[in-house]
């Protein structure tokens, strides 16, 4: 990594403001503010089509916005010395079924000034079994373990990850994680987007929460929680349809869970409603049941 960024702590990894992008009447960022500070993991969450994408393909500069600017490691995205910095693995990626991994790696490798050795990338990422294999022969999981290892291959200051973990088995996943909490160890810095929110709590040290193309929270896990202040009630017991006070209402296994900014409400609404329910708990929101907190509250504005 560059050692003049990692000591220009005062620079933001990623700066945009007021960016907008639309896609025919379809607007998929709406005046996107973000400030993402060097040396952390930064989690981009939101649901299907709420900009995520979207807003990586313009911090990675393979899309032009609108109007607004964007600026990445202090310079401009679509500048030759900042994207030699840049690591992406986007949310699909597709390589010649005839080429080699050892000559994938070889290919990307020769962009960079500095890339990692084979051993180097080896360490941090299973592929050595798979070097002299055909990519054509790869299984989707390979593949992705593939896409996601380039992005780190030429030593960049800044990564971004698309669904990095999609389709992957619990052993590669687990490498994965290994290999970016690695990275920032370092002085790396990612931005990645993930629909597993069990991956954003192991990874992320702060969140970002988007939907329709604008920013609804920002902060660290802590303060996602507290700035939504749910409650998770859960018992064993009939399902209702809807309760007084509750935001989000689903069957897990043999309980019910109730997402809730009331949790005395839920409760009294369930005893009026006459519910049958035992072995009752309360206890704080986790991530996803912030999450989809912060979603619902979005929709009903």
């Amino acid at each position: 990594m560059n050692a003049n960024l990692k000591e220009a702590k005062d620079i933001n990894a990623v700066q945009l403001c007021n960016v907008v992008k639309s896609f025919g009447s379809t607007k998929a960022l709406s005046g996107l503010n973000l400030e993402l500070q060097q040396g952390e993991i930064h989690a981009l969450l939101g649901p299907n089509g709420a900009g995520k994408t979207t807003a990586i393909g313009i911090m990675t500069g393979t899309r032009k916005t609108d109007s607004g600017s964007v600026i990445i490691l202090g310079g401009n995205p679509w500048d030759k010395s900042i994207r030699l910095q840049v690591g992406l693995t986007p949310q699909e990626s597709g390589f010649p079924d005839n080429l080699r991994v050892s000559e994938i790696l070889d290919l990307v490798r020769s962009h960079f000034p500095e890339p990692m050795t084979d051993d180097e990338l080896f360490a941090r990422f299973p592929l050595e079994k798979l070097k002299n294999k055909q990519t054509g022969g790869l299984s989707g999981g390979q593949k992705r373990l593939l896409a996601v290892a380039l992005s780190f291959i030429g030593n960049p200051n800044l990564v971004f990850l698309d669904e990095p973990t999609t389709g992957l088995d619990v052993e590669s996943r687990q490498n994965i994680w290994k290999a970016i909490l690695d990275y920032r160890g370092s002085g790396g810095t990612v931005v990645l987007t993930t629909h597993y929110l069990e991956e954003a709590e192991v990874l992320a040290s702060r969140i970002v929460v988007i939907n329709e193309g604008k920013k609804l929270a920002d902060g660290s896990l802590e303060q996602i929680r507290d700035l939504v202040g749910s409650s998770r009630v859960s018992y064993r017991g009939d399902l209702p349809t809807m309760l007084d006070g509750a935001t989000h209402i689903k069957q897990q296994d043999d309980r019910v869970i109730i997402i809730t900014n009331d949790s005395d409400l839920v409760i009294r609404s369930m005893v009026r409603n006459d519910l049958d329910f035992e072995d009752l708990q309360i206890r704080p929101a986790n991530l996803e049941e912030a999450f989809f907190t912060l979603i619902d509250n979005s929709r009903q504005k």
